[in-house]
């Protein structure tokens, strides 16, 4: 068992394919059970993960956390297409020496995850995916001018900046969001890697044009034969929540979890609950 949790690991760094990726390995490899890799949302890093999931997941197996492509501490451009988003991210997986990974992505980092499933099926093993959507999906990267104003917003504290787009606007949801930000502020040597228009320039184009590519019969989807969580909450502004429908309906071999009161970040909101059900998922 790693001596670090999800606030005092470091981060460590790896070459694959000309990238040097950012990227934090802690938990316990000796338990047996396959490591988990988590995709992150737009213009998310390395700390936007929430740390009571990462330690509630690193008791009995490894998680890997890591920067994409041309994010914060990770170099090269950020690519502006999922597809190579995907390829990335398996060479980074493949440049730690793993052969059998369980992925779980959010949101971004969801497309991402489903595409890695579909470009390498030798690599992922199960699949969670968590306030996305399937490519073609409805309303993604057609993103509202007031939703969209969302994520240039400047406050004194910038991690308030999730608050709306994450959580609903219940006094309830709220206030779990702001648990969630505490959560995320407290490490000390967080990541301040500024952030540049590339960075929302490409992955803001690899979103429109996953979303913009329409079929009706959903039949990439059937390219993803393992198995597949889908969570999301009820109410989700950014990534509509009848997309978590839409994926249930159309994997081979997927189910369903709605959260109440919760919008884009509904595993943020209730992250027992989300370790819980999501460990029941990957140990069947």
């Amino acid at each position: 068992m790693s001596d670090h949790t999800h606030d005092t690991v470091p981060t460590q760094f790896v070459e694959a394919g000309g990238i040097r990726f950012a990227y934090r390995r802690f938990g316990d490899p000796a338990a047996g059970r396959t490591p988990i890799v988590f995709f992150q949302h737009f213009i998310g890093n390395l700390d936007d993960h929430d740390p009571a999931i990462g330690d509630g997941f690193a008791t009995d197996r490894e998680v890997i956390l890591f920067n994409n492509t041309g994010v914060a501490s990770t170099s090269g451009e950020v690519p502006d297409t999922i597809e190579q988003m995907a390829t990335d991210a398996a060479a980074f997986i493949d440049a730690l020496g793993l052969t059998t990974v369980d992925l779980v992505g959010h949101s971004m980092g969801g497309l991402v995850a489903q595409q890695v499933a579909i470009q390498r099926p030798d690599l992922a093993r199960k699949l969670v995916l968590v306030g996305t959507g399937p490519r073609g999906g409805v309303g993604i990267g057609e993103t509202p001018p007031e939703i969209g104003a969302l994520f240039s917003v400047k406050l004194p504290r910038q991690e308030d900046m999730w608050l709306p787009i994450l959580f609903s606007p219940t006094e309830t949801s709220q206030k779990l969001g702001r648990e969630y930000v505490e959560r995320i502020v407290a490490r000390k040597d967080r990541d301040a890697s500024p952030f540049g228009e590339q960075v929302y320039a490409g992955q803001g184009t690899a979103i429109h044009t996953y979303g913009a590519a329409k079929d009706p019969a959903y039949a990439n989807l059937k390219n993803i034969k393992i198995p597949v969580l889908v969570v999301n909450g009820t109410d989700d502004i950014i990534i509509a929540t009848i997309n978590s429908y839409i994926l249930q309906q159309f994997l081979p071999d997927a189910e369903l979890i709605l959260y109440p009161d919760a919008n884009h970040g509904a595993h943020f909101q209730y992250p027992q609950r989300f370790v819980t059900h999501t460990k029941l998922f990957l140990d069947r």
